[in-house]
């Protein structure tokens, strides 16, 4: 399973749509292979989508994660003046761990 964020964008002046997060996710369809959705609202009439969806390789989440994304934009009415602007796995920094002597 993977995480991948998809950020969405509305228009200038536009606020978050209300009910966004149920209806979101209520169009989740078994055929998405999505096992959770978080609808997280950001600044500036932004908004972040954490999809947790099945793939076996990363860039396959997040070919899939697009696809899923544009059916959202197309079929979630609160959705569709919004443009996707990036979806990727977050990539945790690298860790330097000191060695036990």
């Amino acid at each position: 399973m993977y995480l991948v964020h998809a950020h969405l964008e509305f228009p200038r002046g536009g606020e978050l749509p209300l009910g966004v997060r149920e209806s979101v996710r209520d169009s989740v369809v078994p055929a998405d292979r999505v096992e959770h959705v978080a609808v997280h609202p950001r600044p500036g009439a932004r908004l972040t989508l954490g999809i947790y969806l099945l793939a076996g390789r990363l860039e396959e989440a997040e070919a899939h994660a697009v696809r899923v994304c544009h059916r959202l934009l197309r079929d979630v009415p609160q959705l569709r003046d919004a443009r996707l602007l990036s979806a990727g796995v977050p990539l945790m920094p690298a860790v330097v761990t000191a060695a036990l002597d």
